[in-house]
């Protein structure tokens, strides 16, 4: 394959991926609106069309115009926007669809590609805008994946977990990032060992050219850390990569209560474990990131940047008030 198609490729995820491309010497061509800053615009081997992906016409435009080897897929939010692309791109040598763990309907460890069942999606669903149906949506794309490879297309699905990294406008590790550099103890609900399986962006960029590289149309394969931590584990690799150091305070839920707090206002906590397998990604020849490298990179993003997760504190006054408790149990 010499040529790539990115739908989106500007902001997170797809930035990343146009990066590794351009690696591994593929010639680019971005496809989106252009509401954000094109990261790309000196890069001679990146071409950049504008057009609304939800306008068939303008899809379809662009595939004439381009004729790409494989097309990556970064912002198909709803079922319909999967059954457009297979459709137009059906000639490609492959298409790959960015799913999400969350297609998954059942909470069991780990979740598997080909065992765990996908949620189901009603017509409504298919169609509506909130992030309740975020999860019911995305396992309808993937089976628009599949219908598509029944009928000789060869489009493929990845599905990463909580993707986290350089240029994440989500902030939700930025959130826990910042509360390191600026703090020196940290409130941490539960007992700290709460596992969300996360996925460095770097390492899902990869994930999506080697399964349109070697993938099996019609699958779908998990991405995300090989290697699993705790939630407390992750903040003393936050302060390990910002080369300092943090008191992590845990805090029950009474604690937390009397703060005017609970477990709901921490960002990356979950009570029941979420962990993808990844051996099926694996075995196409596939490598995480170590996680310390991957940490190093993405607290120096974070640096370099304004974000500091603000809309996900769950406010310091009420966090002083519940360290406050425990110091005096």
């Amino acid at each position: 394959m010499q040529s790539a198609f990115v739908i989106g490729g500007t902001r997170f995820i797809g930035r990343h991926l146009v990066e590794d491309l351009l690696e591994h010497e593929y010639d680019v061509t971005i496809f989106n609106r252009g509401n954000h800053d094109n990261p790309f615009a000196d890069e001679d081997r990146v071409d950049a069309i504008e057009g609304d992906r939800t306008n068939d016409s303008a899809l379809e435009a662009a595939a004439e115009t381009v004729d790409p080897d494989a097309v990556f897929d970064c912002v198909a939010y709803y079922p319909r926007d999967v059954r457009v692309a297979t459709e137009v791109f059906a000639d490609a040598e492959a298409y790959v669809y960015i799913s999400s763990g969350d297609a998954y309907g059942r909470e069991e460890i780990p979740k598997r590609e080909d065992e765990t069942p996908m949620r189901p999606c009603t017509s409504e669903q298919a169609t509506d805008e909130s992030g309740d149906t975020y999860g019911n949506r995305k396992a309808e794309g993937d089976r628009a994946v599949v219908e598509a490879a029944e009928r000789g297309v060869n489009a493929m699905s990845v599905r990463p977990c909580i993707v986290y990294g350089p240029y994440d406008y989500t902030e939700r590790l930025d959130f826990w990032i910042d509360r390191v550099l600026e703090h020196d103890r940290l409130v941490v609900p539960g007992d700290g060992t709460n596992i969300w399986h996360r996925a460095y962006v770097e390492d899902v960029a990869s994930a999506l050219r080697i399964v349109a590289e070697r993938g099996t149309p019609g699958e779908f394969y998990n991405v995300g850390d090989r290697r699993l931590v705790t939630l407390e584990e992750m903040i003393n690799l936050i302060a390990d990569a910002a080369d300092t150091a943090v008191e992590v305070v845990h805090a029950g839920p009474r604690e937390l209560e009397a703060g005017g707090l609970s477990s709901e206002d921490y960002i990356l906590y979950r009570e029941y474990p979420h962990v993808l397998s990844t051996a099926k990604l694996a075995a196409l020849g596939w490598e995480s990131t170590p996680l310390e490298e991957a940490m190093a990179r993405t607290v120096e993003g974070h640096r370099e940047s304004d974000r500091d997760g603000s809309d996900h504190d769950p406010g310091r006054e009420r966090e002083e008030r519940v360290l406050g408790i425990l110091d005096t149990l």
